[in-house]
């Protein structure tokens, strides 16, 4: 019994908003990548849902897939190393406080 094709990408447009929405309203920064690495799982699992309804006889969005995963790995490594840092400097994680950057 094969899923319906609407369960998969719901779950993954749910989780795109869960995400988008988490990133947009938290001002903590590391609610903020745990937020965007939700959002890049939703677009992960929609990618794979296509490929397999579609072109199930083609890898390409698995292999893209694991490209994304690799990708954000690196993207949760700097973020997390730039929190660090901030924390260290600052003493805080709340984006609203940091001003660094302000002209």
């Amino acid at each position: 019994m094969a899923l319906p094709i609407y369960l998969p990408l719901g779950l993954g447009a749910f989780l795109f908003g869960l995400g988008l929405w988490g990133a947009l309203t938290r001002t903590n920064a590391v609610r903020i990548l745990m937020f965007i690495e939700i959002m890049l799982n939703g677009v992960n699992l929609n990618l794979v849902t296509f490929t397999r309804y579609y072109y199930p006889d083609q890898p390409a969005g698995p292999i893209l897939t694991l490209f994304v995963m690799t990708v954000a790995a690196a993207e949760a490594s700097i973020g997390l190393a730039i929190i660090l840092q901030l924390v260290r400097s600052r003493g805080t994680v709340d984006v609203d406080k940091v001003d660094l950057l302000k002209g």
